[in-house]
């Protein structure tokens, strides 16, 4: 499994959120290690381009292929075996899908040995508040629905859990060490929230506890990504 980043540019994860194959290996480029630790390629870019965008990608860098598995247990088993031949360095599922599910997701990654990928539950996603959580039927807060979805996530394989910066120390408080923390909802000051509703600072995020923070439009957008992740290195506490 990939280890817990050494340096600030590790922690770094470059989410390729485009879906044109040819810019993303552009920015790749760019902002493969040493500039950035892990490199994502999440459903539009895997949506326009398939496997293939996993393994161009995966040639410059480690990949967090964030696909949010969510189905029975057998068909998210059956996924994870089927993208396994990508070697991807992380992998996404729901918590949401359940004990079993997240079962299930483990014991298929089994199969990859020492070179599995990391297993990462998403607890909550960054774009929902507590109205949104109200309208899918969850009474409770944000941080008390990622709390629970974090335990169970924990307790039926999974390495790590995505979580928004605002619930990361919260998770460190109740879960210690243990879990991996990948956090997106990251924005550098003065940087628009977008469709993001729980975010923090790449300081403030790694301060709370994040192993790794994942930044889209910040680095892709800029006019030099390269420099840009660079700043925000810079940045972050050692």
């Amino acid at each position: 499994m990939l280890p817990r980043p050494s340096d600030a540019a590790g922690r770094i994860v470059a989410a390729l959120d485009t879906a044109d194959l040819s810019r993303a290996e552009a920015l790749a480029g760019a902002l493969a290690p040493p500039r950035c630790g892990v490199l994502k390629v999440g459903l539009e870019l895997f949506g326009a381009a398939g496997p293939e965008a996993a393994r161009r990608v995966g040639a410059r860098a480690p990949v967090f292929l964030d696909l949010k598995l969510h189905d029975i247990p057998n068909t998210v088993a059956g996924a994870v075996r089927a993208l396994l031949p990508l070697r991807p360095a992380m992998l996404t599922l729901h918590a949401a899908g359940g004990a079993a599910m997240l079962r299930a997701a483990r014991d298929a990654a089994e199969a990859a040995g020492a070179a599995r990928p990391i297993l990462l539950a998403v607890t909550v996603l960054t774009s929902l508040d507590a109205g949104a959580l109200a309208e899918t039927g969850v009474a409770d807060a944000p941080e008390a629905q990622v709390l629970r979805l974090a335990r169970l996530a924990m307790e039926n394989g999974a390495d790590g859990l995505v979580c928004s910066p605002r619930e990361a120390a919260a998770i460190r408080t109740v879960l210690g060490a243990a879990p991996l923390l990948v956090v997106p909802g990251v924005r550098p000051a003065g940087s628009a929230a977008g469709d993001q509703a729980r975010t923090a600072t790449p300081a403030e995020a790694v301060k709370a506890g994040a192993d790794w923070i994942v930044l889209g439009r910040p680095l892709t957008g800029a006019a030099d990504p390269a420099a840009a992740a660079a700043s925000i290195a810079a940045e972050l506490p050692a």
